[in-house]
Parts: C-alpha cells; structure tokens; sequence
C-alpha cells in the first residue's frame, strides 16, 4: 500500500493528491508491472534453466512444435508475483474485490504450479487429471462466487448488452453462473495458449477492455449516464487490470516468437480466471463473451472436435483443436496465425466498448 504512504505527504505536498486518483494509479501500476517484470525476465529464464524445467511438447502435436521442447516454461511463476507485488503497492487494500481477485490469482496459480510441477517430474505433456484439477477449480471459483453472494449491496441480476431493460434476477441462481464463467475463462485461455504470444496478446487486450469498465461500473455518476450497473468498489479493479497489463506487456517481450518463456499452466489458469471474476465482479458477464472471443471460439473448437469425432466414429472437422493448430497445419507460419488473432481480438474488445452506449 505504497501509494498510502506517499499519500500521507499531501497536506505539505499538495501534488501527492494525484496518488487517490484510481486512473493515475491504473497508470502507475501498469508502467511498475511492465518495468519490473521486463527487469527480472532475464534472470528468472536462466533460474528455471539451469532447474531443467522446461516444456514438454505433447506427441500428437504439431511436428514443427518440436523444436519447442526444452524452452523454460512456468512463466507465471514470474507474472503472478509481479501482479500481486503490484495491487498491493498501488491498489486499495480495504476493497473486498481486490482481496477476492488476489485469492483468485494464489488458488488457480497454485492449481497451475501443481499440473506444470507434475509435468516437468513426469517429464511429459500429461499433470493434473482432468477430473482433478477441474474439481479444484470450481472449489475456489465456488468461494469466490458465495463470498459475493453474501456481499452487501452485491447484485444477481445479469446486465444483457443492447437490452437495458431486460435485467432477470438469477438470485441464488448466479452463483453457479459465476463459477461456470470463472472456471471456464480459466480453461478457455488455457487452451489458447499454444503458440508464441497467442495467449498473451487477447489477455493484454482483455484485461485493458475490462480495465476500462471496471472504471466505469465504479463511478456512479458515469455508470448512470451510460446505464450501466453501478457497482461501488470495482473501480480499484482497474488497478488490478492495470497490473495485468503491464505484466503482460513485459511477459510479452520474452514470450514473442521464437519464445525465451511460456506461460504454463502456472500462468495460463489464473490469468484467465481473473479475467472471468473481474467480468463478474463488474457486471459485465456476457460482454466476456465478445471481449474473449478469441478465448470463446478456441474452446468451442475443442468441444466441437470431440463430440464430431465420437458421433462419427473418427472424422474431424478440423485437422487438428484447438484452432490455431489447424491453420499452422494449413500452412500458415506462426507468426502469422498469432497477429491474425490479435487484430481480431482487438476488433472484438472495441465492439465490445461499443456495448456501453448501445442500449
């Protein structure tokens, strides 16, 4: 809470008044993420090689991914300290939503630690069992989706983009939705990190759409003119995301093709389960579904893959899921599959800003 004790200074130094203003702290968390983990990027890729823990490439993977073999992986292991360090200098400490977000952040990290840890000991593709590391992960989105639940003042309708009067109540009913989004955002960005800065790059563009309506659901007087949800406390999620970004942004530097580090599971799972809790945090559910379209239409390939291939007894729709591989199968290079998806994501998080005025 470092921005509290320079605040401190402001009867003598009326400019330290800037420090409770949330957008210049939004700022300033996002530039203290990127320059921290940027600095600390060189010395933690070597750590995690001279410790042997590097990715395993799955068998029936892409032939040309073998090349990946070896690269340090367990990025998150850098990412999330960066975040965390980054809310607690910079954001409000008294919020419940930023606490809530941070325990996100520990629980999905620490399941994500476990299955990378499993894979570098069993020297494969395969940690967790699905049926574990899934049951882990509704646990801790349940208790994220009860404590808000009981929360004062929290809402259960659901905000429908485009219908600003159509608000059903779900009541006890949105605990079980909170937990399918967080959990399943989880998954989603997950299963979209399978190539060189494939996963970062929706992430940074997420988290930055978000960013800005967390802001936006947090002031009253802007929330009402735009008639969205006001939800007091959010704005200090801008913080958070803030921080996300950053982290991203400096992840990206080493995670751009020819990748010096990936992700893991370590990385991958909370990213993506905070980005499901600040959607439901903010009231902004189903808005995740055009912000994370790249994260949507991935996981839909996978599911779409499956089910084809049991019903049919072998045939596939695609040449391989998730997606990004079958355009690498197509012939596509892997640079140029990455930035098609970014530009999409791009002109996804601004239909999806066009949503606040669209009502």
């Amino acid at each position: 809470m470092l921005y509290k004790l320079i605040y401190f200074f402001h009867t003598d130094l009326s400019w330290l008044n800037v420090f409770r203003y949330i957008t210049f702290r939004t700022i300033l968390a996002t530039l203290f993420a990127l320059v921290v983990l940027f600095a600390a990027g060189d010395w933690v890729i070597r750590k995690l090689r001279d410790m042997q823990v590097g990715q395993h490439i799955r068998e029936d993977g892409p032939a040309n991914h073998k090349g990946k073999a070896g690269t340090p992986t367990m990025g998150g292991c850098l990412i999330l300290p960066v975040v965390i360090l980054t809310t607690l200098l910079w954001g409000e400490l008294s919020n419940l939503y930023v606490w809530l977000v941070l325990f996100v952040l520990c629980s999905f990290g620490g399941i994500g630690f476990v299955d990378d840890y499993l894979k570098m000991v069993r020297k494969s593709s395969k940690g967790l069992s699905g049926k574990g590391k899934f049951s882990l992960q509704v646990l801790a989105a349940l208790l994220v989706a009860v404590s808000l639940y009981f929360f004062p003042g929290f809402d259960t309708r659901l905000n429908v983009p485009f219908f600003k009067t159509v608000v059903p109540d779900l009541g006890i009913g949105y605990i079980p939705l909170a937990v399918f989004i967080i959990v399943g955002a989880s998954n989603a960005v997950n299963l979209t990190d399978g190539l060189d800065g494939l996963a970062m790059g929706p992430i940074i563009i997420a988290f930055s759409s978000y960013l800005t309506f967390a802001y936006l659901a947090g002031n009253v007087i802007i929330a009402g003119y735009l008639g969205i949800p006001y939800v007091a406390g959010t704005g200090e999620l801008s913080v958070v995301c803030g921080a996300v970004v950053g982290a991203g942004l400096g992840f990206l530097w080493y995670n751009a093709h020819p990748a010096d580090l990936f992700m893991g599971d370590t990385g991958s799972l909370p990213l993506g389960a905070v980005l499901g809790t600040v959607a439901v945090m903010t009231k902004q559910e189903i808005v995740l579904i055009l912000v994370g379209g790249i994260f949507v239409v991935e996981t839909l390939s996978v599911i779409f893959q499956v089910a084809y291939f049991r019903m049919t007894g072998g045939k596939r729709i695609f040449r391989m899921a998730p997606l990004h591989h079958h355009f690498e199968l197509k012939g596509w290079p892997e640079s140029k599959v990455t930035v098609r998806f970014w530009i999409i994501a791009i002109v996804l998080a601004l239909l999806s800003l066009s949503t606040l005025k669209l009502r």
